[in-house]
């Protein structure tokens, strides 16, 4: 019996020790909580590159900056600390200002627009990504963003003199246009500031609206659509390079179908909140359309400054944006 057990177990661990050298793991960093559509989303990709691979490259989700720092995760993936993650793509806004280019407030005014924009600068976004040793996988938008207030505003000219919540350079930059004062506050001390007058306004998604109870200090949601900003997830290229051509096959394929998810989850999101908001008493309209084309104006002058920073090839972005 012992003679006959050697070989079948000898089979056993040298076929256990085959799975082991050819089963590949990456440790995949992202900065949002479980709760986000764009984390949901991430781990439905991760399942499918395990499927479709055979369990030959397995994709182990770290979310809510449990395993690096937000600001870090670039950094972390370029160096190959780790192989893959996921980032705000604003962020990366001062290596390269086609990273801001979602940002730039009224540019489009739509998932669809913003779907068009993402196809324009897509070139240019794996370019950049290239030249630091990085491939792009997928792209996925958060909720556009829209003014929260206490009182009702109707034109462009009811945002003068307000004090509006700042966060970033782009939205000092807007309030400055909107004859608006900005004011820096953090997310965490939002209700604080809105109940001690210290702001009067801010821009931000339905997402962030209900998860910060807005209407327990705002009454008012203008569904203006402002922009639509975007997360991006990108594998260090050398890791990628190392795969089967057959896994990298199976990671593209599994890419392009997030990214094609996410868009769906953002818009379900988008609408979800936003009826949320509605339901817990805040009253929610659109800009009407003289309204409308003056925010767009606004939009245009920040355009045209980020075209001028980013040099020809800005210009031909806009132009290519143009109807």
């Amino acid at each position: 019996m012992r003679n006959v057990m050697k070989p079948l177990i000898a089979g056993l661990l040298a076929s256990l020790s085959c799975v082991s050298i050819t089963a590949t793991k990456w440790d995949m960093p992202t900065p949002y909580g479980d709760g986000t559509h764009h984390t949901q989303n991430i781990r439905e990709f991760a399942a499918e590159v395990a499927e479709k691979t055979n369990g030959e490259l397995n994709i182990v989700v770290h979310s809510g900056a449990s395993l690096i720092k937000h600001p870090e995760i670039h950094r972390a993936v370029r160096s190959g600390q780790v192989p893959i993650g996921e980032i705000f793509m604003g962020l990366l806004g001062n290596d390269n200002p086609i990273y801001q280019v979602d940002n730039i407030p009224f540019l489009v005014s739509s998932f669809d627009g913003a779907h068009t924009l993402w196809q324009v600068t897509r070139p240019a976004v794996e370019k950049s990504l290239q030249k630091q040793g990085l491939k792009l996988l997928f792209s996925v938008p958060w909720p556009p963003q829209g003014f929260y207030t206490k009182t009702r505003i109707e034109d462009i000219g009811d945002l003068k003199g307000i004090k509006m919540r700042a966060y970033s350079a782009t939205t000092s930059r807007l309030a400055e246009l909107l004859e608006a004062s900005p004011t820096t506050v953090q997310t965490p001390e939002i209700p604080q500031a809105f109940s001690t007058g210290i702001i009067d306004a801010m821009i931000t998604s339905p997402t962030t609206g209900v998860s910060s109870q807005a209407w327990d200090y705002t009454a008012y949601y203008l569904d203006s659509q402002a922009w639509i900003p975007k997360n991006m997830v990108f594998v260090n290229a050398r890791a990628f390079a190392r795969l089967p051509e057959s896994v990298q096959t199976a990671v593209m394929e599994a890419a392009t179908a997030a990214e094609a998810r996410g868009w769906k989850m953002a818009k379900a999101e988008t609408d979800t909140k936003t009826a949320e908001l509605a339901k817990n008493g805040m009253t929610v309209y659109q800009p009407s359309a003289k309204f409308a084309s003056d925010l767009a104006a606004i939009g245009q002058i920040m355009a045209n400054e980020w075209a001028q920073e980013m040099g020809p090839k800005g210009q031909q972005i806009l132009s290519e944006l143009k109807p």
